[in-house]
């Protein structure tokens, strides 16, 4: 009697702790499929909103993101396993064009462009720590 109530109580608790786990956290929600001019369209419109836009400088730095956005979608769809090349490539190809679209814009819009990457690399840079789990310079060390 003793092993049979023994042996519930450890399978309960194997479940317990088995179906305890959070998948909904784990599962990321599937990005939709979209076209290089969807792609285009969306990147062109976040800027006009961010820079305020004429219709000639959105009608341009739309060309020129998508230009990018096929250059995205054909690397994607190639063979990876040269990957600093690739790498090394796609960074040319962003240096690029970021001079096109800064070519576009005037100063004041520049400046704008200038805090929105600023913005968005130190968003970066927060992803790549871990969402700053790891930054542990507000503790003291521990002397043994």
């Amino acid at each position: 009697m003793k092993k049979a109530i023994l042996t519930i109580a450890i399978a309960v608790m194997g479940f317990t702790a088995a179906f305890a786990q959070d998948s909904s956290r784990t599962s990321r929600k599937q990005m939709p499929k979209m076209t290089a001019e969807q792609r285009a369209e969306k990147a062109t419109s976040r800027l006009e909103k961010k820079l305020s836009l004429t219709a000639d400088q959105k009608s341009k730095i739309y060309a020129v993101e998508l230009e990018n956005a096929k250059k995205m979608e054909a690397w994607r769809k190639t063979d990876h396993s040269d990957m600093k090349g690739k790498m090394n490539e796609r960074k040319t190809a962003m240096k690029e064009q970021k001079a096109k679209i800064d070519a576009i814009l005037t100063a004041d819009q520049k400046t704008k462009m200038e805090a929105f990457r600023a913005e968005a690399r130190e968003k970066g840079g927060k992803m790549r720590k871990g969402l700053n789990r790891g930054d542990r310079t507000d503790k003291a060390p521990v002397e043994g």
